[in-house]
């Protein structure tokens, strides 16, 4: 590839655990859902978005439902913080191993 022609990155997302002290129940179709998962995107503008995944409080696997996130300033610092770390690791990177 040549250095004038920087490469089409469609997507930048990150997966991050939401801490237990953090974490959250919601509804979804009559089910009650634990949030344990936080799904990042870094939009093409450069902001955040984010949402939260779970399983059900119930048992079993459930569904692969989205949920919003609060607005929380922990929550919103964890994600910030996540973000953050996300890009020193990119920019780390080793290569193809």
């Amino acid at each position: 590839m040549s250095s004038d022609a920087a490469p089409d990155v469609s997507a930048l997302a990150i997966n991050v655990t939401i801490p237990e002290p953090l974490r959250w129940t919601d509804t979804r179709r009559d089910e009650q859902f634990i949030l344990t998962t936080l799904n990042i995107r870094l939009l093409p503008d450069g902001h955040l978005a984010a949402k939260a995944y779970g399983r059900p409080t119930g048992g079993g696997r459930g569904t692969y439902v989205s949920f919003r996130v609060p607005d929380r300033p922990e929550l919103a610092a964890l994600i910030a913080e996540a973000a953050s770390r996300a890009g020193e690791l990119w920019s780390a990177h080793r290569g193809l191993g």
